[in-house]
């Protein structure tokens, strides 16, 4: 189990800060009327957020080098 998260543990982080600032876009900016489809409920929101959050935490996560 150790190893998983330690092999993952730049999506992890990436899913964690993410999901944290789309809480966080949510809360500040938001979507008053209720019209926008992400930004109008705090799950939709964090849940894009941390989507967004393992993609870009995926580009740091190194390849094992080929011999």
């Amino acid at each position: 189990m150790k190893s998983k998260i330690g092999r993952y543990k730049w999506e992890l982080a990436g899913i964690a800060a993410g999901a944290g600032a789309g809480w966080c876009y949510w809360y500040f900016v938001g979507c008053a009327s209720g019209s926008c489809a992400i930004t109008s409920s705090p799950v939709n929101s964090t849940i894009y957020g941390a989507i967004m959050g393992a993609l870009i935490g995926s580009m740091f996560h190194r390849q094992p080098a080929k011999q």
